[in-house]
């Protein structure tokens, strides 16, 4: 394993002010002392944490869904995903979303592990979870949510991957992590 010295690393938090406060970001601005005893500023964003969804099914298809993200104006191929409610398990929001999104609903959940996202500007944490023994009980749309439903293999995915189709990165990194829980498919 990697080890490192952290103190010659650490920041230490000086002050803070929160300069935004949004429906789902805060935004903050700490100032810090840095490891050389300097002084700097760092800007990020708060978030409450998110799952995405690997699910699996009978004939080892992957669940995945396309939908519109506004930021950049394009429709993207991603993985059942979305953030945490407050004071909701990890597990009961993977649950939650596979259901509300894709409409399924899974008998085996396995966590596979943790991604930061955005490390440079954001607290973020997306836990990944592959699901399995699905069955299909019907999607639950948030309101003003909009989505397409389709599945792929997993040559299929990386085929799209290859083309610049699946550029989601949650999605490209869940599929990595989860490599070793996926069904071996003909």
């Amino acid at each position: 394993m990697l080890k490192t010295n952290l103190d010659s690393l650490t920041e230490t938090r000086l002050d803070t002010e929160q300069v935004f406060d949004g429906v789902l970001l805060k935004v903050h601005r700490d100032t810090v002392r840095l490891p050389d005893g300097k002084s700097s500023v760092r800007e990020y964003i708060r978030h409450p944490g998110a799952v995405v969804v690997l699910a699996v099914l009978p004939d080892g298809r992957l669940v995945f869904e396309r939908q519109f993200r506004y930021p950049l104006g394009l429709a993207f191929i991603e993985l059942p995903a979305g953030k945490l409610d407050a004071g909701e398990s990890i597990e009961a929001c993977a649950r939650r979303e596979l259901r509300e999104e894709v409409g399924y609903e899974a008998e085996h959940w396995t966590h596979v592990g943790t991604m930061h996202p955005c490390i440079g500007y954001s607290d973020e944490h997306i836990e990944v979870f592959v699901a399995t023994a699905l069955r299909y009980v019907g999607h639950q749309w948030d309101e003003g949510e909009f989505l397409e439903i389709l599945s792929l293999s997993l040559d299929e995915a990386r085929s799209a991957m290859q083309r610049g189709e699946l550029t989601d990165g949650k999605t490209l990194s869940a599929l990595f992590m989860a490599a070793g829980h996926l069904p071996v498919t003909p």
